[in-house]
């Protein structure tokens, strides 16, 4: 299957290195230098719709996968993605591609699973997913 315009460009947007996560729409960009789902929640919480854009990411777990499916995307790749996320995106008729897949997210030192895939394991709901990873931020952020 061959990669659609918007795709390939949101890909080429993070092969360059300045993002984290990209969206693509015709002429239409959304671009964030930040890690983890912020960006995600960040545009889900301005409203922004991305119904119809193409992603790409660095990174995909459960967790973002939630948020991309919130935000209405119609694809995702990622660099590396997780098998529960893919499990999700499919589940809601998102395109997937990606380049490595993991069984799960590793967090940022390796010494464990990321706290966004381990807030969002047990979730099958993008609504209840969006408050638990709102509750892990913020128990987070007040360490």
């Amino acid at each position: 299957m061959k990669m659609t315009d918007d795709l390939a460009a949101a890909k080429q947007l993070l092969e360059e290195g300045k993002y984290t996560c990209a969206a693509v729409k015709g002429e239409n960009k959304y671009t964030s230098s930040e890690r983890g789902v912020k960006p995600l929640l960040d545009w889900y919480e301005k409203g922004i719709s991305l119904k119809g854009y193409s992603a790409a990411d660095k990174v995909v777990g459960k967790a973002a996968a939630f948020l991309y499916v919130l935000l209405e995307v119609k694809e995702v790749y990622s660099c590396v993605m997780s098998r529960h996320a893919e499990k999700v995106l499919t589940d809601n008729k998102i395109q997937v591609r990606y380049d490595c897949m993991a069984d799960s997210i590793r967090n940022r030192t390796n010494t464990g699973f990321c706290p966004m895939e381990q807030a969002t394991k047990d979730i099958d709901d993008a609504y209840k997913a969006l408050d638990a990873i709102k509750e892990t931020l913020k128990r987070l952020s007040e360490k």
